[in-house]
């Protein structure tokens, strides 16, 4: 049953997100940019997850980490809120001292923009929830079950490759697909270690829809901003600080236990969040 729903999850995953992005921007000339195109897709894993509990499975959603936990998880949603800002400060940081960008926030709007920022991430997270609840609430628990290190990576590159059109149909421009395309699979591999233990500590997917948001919003826009406009940097050389930045991090305990398989959970009929320690 198991196998069944995680099987027909990825059949709604990618049999409605991929048809459609070919269809809107190939078909209808539609721009994948616009929030409002970009809506089903993020909906989509949602409503996969919702399908296979309500009618495949049959599970429910006792285990789908649907409260908030704002008190007993708020150092994971202070976490979750700030650490994009603390990835792309580094990141900034090691652009600099390579040479890459000269320190210059005005692209962004200065401080008034960055602190501006700090209320963005909150007010979109109902956004990305659609994603979280998907493939790091349902899929994470259920693919390697047992296997908690294992099923994250396998999840994060399952993740990436669900991206992959976007990459091809406007939505990001890679002068170098191959290069450009492997370390973009790694940074969604790495981004959902990170997604998992946050997950894992706070069971609530709404604090991993906040750090989804941060990283959509503060990271990809000062990235964009700052680095790439601002600093004339190209993309390749963006994605490759990044990628440093998110391996150091990911590498740092305790979420490197995540990878490594430490103290697996068996996932059962009615899966609970694996707990990871740290």
């Amino acid at each position: 049953m198991r196998s069944r729903g995680v099987l027909v999850y990825l059949a709604i995953a990618f049999g409605v997100t991929w048809p459609y992005l070919f269809i809107a921007r190939s078909g209808l000339g539609l721009s994948l940019v616009n929030p409002l195109v970009q809506l089903p897709v993020a909906l989509t894993p949602a409503i996969g997850a919702l399908v296979v509990r309500r009618w495949v499975t049959r599970e429910g959603f006792t285990d789908a980490g649907l409260r908030l936990r704002l008190r007993a998880a708020r150092k994971y949603w202070l976490l979750a809120w700030l650490g994009p800002f603390a990835i792309t400060g580094v990141t900034l940081l090691l652009a600099a001292a390579r040479g890459w960008w000269q320190p210059d926030l005005a692209p962004a709007g200065g401080p008034a923009g960055i602190a501006l920022l700090l209320l963005l991430p909150a007010v979109l997270t109902p956004l990305y929830w659609g994603e979280e609840f998907g493939w790091t609430s349902f899929l994470w628990p259920r693919l390697i079950p047992g296997r908690p290190g294992w099923s994250v990576v396998v999840t994060g590159f399952i993740w990436a490759v669900w991206h992959y059109p976007l990459a091809y149909l406007g939505y990001v421009e890679f002068t170098d697909h191959t290069v450009s395309m492997l370390l973009w699979t790694v940074q969604f591999m790495l981004q959902q270690v990170m997604l998992c233990w946050l997950y894992a500590r706070s069971g609530s997917v709404w604090v991993t829809s906040l750090a989804h948001a941060g990283n959509n919003v503060v990271i990809g826009l000062l990235y964009e901003q700052l680095l790439i406009d601002g600093g004339g940097m190209s993309q390749l050389q963006v994605m490759a600080c990044s990628t440093m930045v998110l391996a150091v991090v990911c590498a740092a305990a305790p979420i490197w236990r995540i990878v490594s398989g430490r103290r697996p959970q068996r996932v059962s009929a009615r899966p609970e969040p694996p707990r990871m320690s740290g």
